[in-house]
């Protein structure tokens, strides 16, 4: 049997139906954590399956219980039969493909699943809850591929974990991908058999969804939060002028105010350059504004998903004594506002990329075209330019909306979807493109402050610190490609964002993202 961090005997978090924070799904990913269920909210568990078993025993046509489903669900089954088709739902219902998701993103999504159930709205038994508490205290991490969603109901990706349940499928424990069967016999676990509901309520969710929208959430934030430092190495670099960063405390948001003190509290402690005219560049002049937004929209996205993770999206709900049809399986808000954020992060991108230019036109400071070092003969940084351009491209691509899309299955009953997992997979590849973009401006940073002399400070030192012990000042005419990779990984690992974190914090941003060390 796999051996359990030390963390998971001293900490625990009780699930109670409530929504999640950005914390609790970080720790809980990790594994930092153990989880109970609240005993008042397995009691509304037992009294919502107590309205099920009612209704099934009066003969009531109940969804996926007792009927088929989709296309099938004017097909109704005897007691006898129940048995077979509940077995048989959950293991239909594996057909995603692909790559896998991440172990942390599986264990959120379990638990997100029981977080659901604990609304007491889903009509599952208590035996289910604890199937999913077993699997996620044992870790046994069923392997769920990536592809197999259209976002209204992660059905697809839920069977996975289903399929698990019932011993069938894949899942890794011990550090082993092994069949589902193998994995739980070897943690002492036992096949489950589900019983009427049970069997839909493992499948019909977008548990999968939201915890991967949670995770590329939480990155997109340290992905800015780190492009927020190298824009402000640049700023340094270019001479800029400070004042728009105290006008904006006059005139901007409450968000732009805050990130104008960050960038000008953080620009002291060194010689900064004062290079600028009247006017400096939009990109320049404009941090505060791009930045707020694009930080203002992963917030509003973060709020409605972390809501998300506190009701419930089943169908059939019980509500009132009754078993209720429901459309609570279309995670539309989510969708929307995650596609907003999108939208956010190609205007950082673009920002990035402006300084980018700037950088190396040869226009401020007396800097030479492509920062070519003084007295060199070399090509210099122009032609890298270009992947600047291509990254702010590839992050422009992934902001065209898609979950208005039209899609319609199942015999035309199932006609509204958004796509979430889709959207969130752009998302993600949008956080690659930024990562690599932010590595790219400041190393073209560092070799304008080396080209003009700086000695640069506070979080300018940090970056230029970084980058400086993964390439060296650009004399002579090099390959650039290992470097750009060795700066952009050092630049999201966890030990550059606890630094920044620790030199100069953005409060309410950092502790709602959970950014920085996990407890």
């Amino acid at each position: 049997m796999n051996e359990r961090p030390a963390s998971l005997h001293q900490s625990a978090i009780t699930l109670n139906g409530k929504p999640l924070s950005f914390s609790d799904i970080a720790r809980i990913g990790a594994r930092r954590v153990c989880l109970v269920a609240d005993s008042d909210a397995m009691q509304r568990v037992a009294l919502a399956r107590e309205v099920v078993e009612i209704a099934i025993a009066s003969g009531q046509p109940v969804y996926g219980s007792t009927t088929g489903v989709g296309a099938m669900k004017d097909v109704e089954w005897t007691p006898d039969q129940l048995d077979t088709f509940n077995m048989g739902l959950v293991r239909a219902h594996h057909f995603g493909t692909g790559e896998p998701f991440s172990s942390e993103i599986v264990r959120t999504a379990m638990a997100i699943r029981v977080n659901m159930a604990l609304t007491g709205r889903v009509g599952c038994t208590t035996d289910l809850v604890e199937a999913y508490l077993a699997l996620l205290s044992a870790d046994v991490v069923p392997v769920v591929r990536r592809t197999g969603s259209i976002g209204c109901a992660d059905i697809g990706l839920m069977g996975q974990i289903g399929a698990v349940l019932t011993g069938a499928g894949e899942a890794m424990y011990d550090g082993h991908r092994q069949p589902a069967a193998e994995a739980l016999e070897a943690a002492g676990l036992k096949p489950v058999r589900l019983a009427p509901r049970d069997s839909l309520a493992s499948i019909s969710t977008n548990a999968v969804g939201y915890a991967a929208a949670a995770a590329a959430i939480r990155d997109a934030a340290g992905v800015v939060r780190v492009m927020l430092a190298t824009g402000l190495t640049t700023a340094g670099a270019l001479g800029a002028s400070r004042d728009p960063w105290k006008a904006v405390a006059h005139v901007g948001t409450e968000r732009e105010a805050g990130i104008g003190a960050w960038l000008y509290f953080n620009a002291k402690g060194w010689d900064w350059p004062d290079a600028t005219h009247i006017q400096d560049p939009l990109s320049l002049r404009m941090m505060s504004q791009v930045f707020a937004t694009g930080f203002e929209t992963l917030v509003a996205a973060g709020k409605i998903l972390l809501a998300a993770t506190g009701r419930t999206d089943d169908n059939p709900v019980v509500a009132g004594g009754q078993v209720l049809t429901s459309g609570g399986s279309l995670p539309l808000d989510v969708t929307v506002f995650l596609q907003t954020a999108q939208l956010g992060l190609a205007h950082i991108a673009r920002n990035s990329f402006n300084r980018c230019v700037l950088l190396g036109n040869g226009q401020r400071r007396g800097l030479s075209v492509n920062l070519v070092a003084h007295g060199e003969i070399a090509t210099g940084f122009g032609p890298i330019i270009k992947l600047a351009g291509e990254l702010f491209a590839r992050v422009l691509t992934m902001t065209n909306p898609i979950s208005a899309n039209s899609m319609v299955v199942a015999g035309g009953l199932e006609d509204e979807a958004t796509f979430l997992p889709l959207v969130v997979e752009r998302l993600e590849r949008q956080v690659l493109a930024l990562r690599r973009l932010a590595a790219l401006e400041a190393m073209l940073a560092a070799q304008a402050m080396d080209i003009s002399g700086d000695t640069p400070g506070n979080v300018p030192g940090i970056i230029y610190a970084l980058v400086r012990r993964h390439a060296d000042t650009y004399r002579q005419d090099r390959p650039l490609s290992a470097e750009v990779e060795a700066i952009e990984d050092a630049l999201a690992s966890d030990e550059l964002m606890n630094e920044l974190i620790s030199h100069s914090t953005i409060m309410e941003l950092d502790e709602f993202f959970a950014l920085g060390p996990i407890a």
